[in-house]
């Protein structure tokens, strides 16, 4: 655990130190992001701060690959060169967003050779816990491989859309499957800790946290395109990496770890954020829009037009993010019987705040009657 809570320590300070740098490239090279009708900003701010979150990323895996305790992970060099090859890619495919503005299609293009390069390096969908389906099909595991990398990205994409949510967001999922990947190497093997997915969260969950002070509100720098692509890959690359682990989880998978979790948690982790792409997607498609096309009615969007300031808002969706991703990791530790409950209370509070504005006026609008 020393290890990771060192890595967690150089993504951290690198991406603090870096940040700043990238904003005043980002104020030399594109000056401030224009506003734009669903923005909730009144200044315009610099973009590219994911570049500091992605130079983080790799530092920490230049330093990981140096440390004995780690060396595992290194033994086969594809699955790193692959994850190190796809953070250049979507380095350049965000920087020239976040310039240029590309097409929707040419960002998709991106993507999929980003998807690509992650199946080809040899980290590819091999297995679907539910019923412990084995997928034979290597055409069908790129393919899926690859719809997993797409999704998770976009879906990140999509939430960042108020100052460190889409960070903060990234941190407390990164930590959540942090701790379930550490306790999977644990309990596979007691005398080699080293886990490629636990390597990966460490690093985004250090790389996140430094570069959140900077992007809090009021936020001094955006994480662009670049920042919320890296963290959809480095979530997904992960997802995919525990599936590898399947035949070692069979001899104890009803112990220590249920049998659903390597399918659960992942789902839990980005679950608002692919909540909030399934509605918009629907919500535009319903309106003969492109599902790629933008707009106002994001789930953060209705918090801040339905009475929370943007801190309020965010905090909240924090809140969500760790009932639902913490709330999946707790069933490794405690008993089930007891979570219930528990969980269940937490949830209907979450629920009561997250209503609250709503549920305000409706009581001043009966008072008023």
């Amino acid at each position: 655990m020393k290890i990771y809570l060192l890595l967690i320590a150089v993504a951290c300070v690198a991406s603090f130190a870096l940040t700043p740098v990238m904003r005043r490239a980002g104020l030399l090279v594109m000056g401030a992001a224009p506003l734009r009708d669903r923005d909730v900003h009144v200044m315009p701010i610099p973009k590219l701060g994911g570049v500091a979150i992605v130079a983080a990323i790799v530092i920490g895996l230049g330093v990981a690959s140096q440390i004995e305790f780690l060396e595992g992970v290194f033994t086969d060099s594809r699955p790193v060169m692959g994850v190190l090859v796809a953070a250049g890619l979507v380095l350049a495919i965000g920087v020239a967003d976040d310039i240029w503005d590309l097409r929707w299609y040419f960002k998709l293009v991106g993507q999929t050779l980003v998807g690509l390069v992650v199946a080809f390096s040899g980290i590819r969908l091999e297995a679907m816990p539910v019923g412990w389906i084995h997928i034979q099909n290597t055409t069908l595991q790129i393919v899926l491989t690859v719809f997993l990398v797409v999704l998770t990205m976009n879906a990140i994409n999509f939430v960042d859309g108020l100052d460190g949510l889409a960070a903060g967001m990234a941190a407390i999922g990164a930590s959540a499957f942090f701790i379930y990947s550490y306790v999977l190497a644990r309990t596979i093997n007691q005398f080699d800790h080293s886990n490629f997915s636990a390597l990966l969260m460490a690093l985004l969950l250090g790389a996140c946290l430094g570069f959140l002070p900077h992007n809090f509100n009021p936020a001094r720098i955006f994480m662009g395109e670049s920042g919320a692509m890296i963290i959809g890959l480095m979530m997904s690359v992960a997802a995919i990496a525990v599936t590898a682990d399947l035949d070692a989880l069979g001899g104890f998978r009803f112990r220590n770890v249920p049998a659903y979790m390597p399918i659960l948690l992942p789902i839990a982790v980005i679950l608002l954020p692919l909540t909030d792409l399934l509605l918009a997607v629907i919500r535009r498609t319903a309106t003969g829009r492109s599902p790629f096309s933008a707009d106002r009615g994001h789930l953060h969007h209705k918090l801040v037009d339905g009475g929370y300031t943007q801190r309020q808002a965010v905090l909240l969706l924090y809140l969500w993010s760790a009932l639902v991703a913490y709330g999946v990791v707790s069933f490794n530790f405690f008993d089930w019987r007891v979570l219930v409950p528990v969980l269940s209370v937490l949830l209907v509070a979450a629920a009561y705040l997250t209503l609250q504005p709503w549920l305000s006026r409706r009581r001043a609008g009966r008072g008023d009657a």
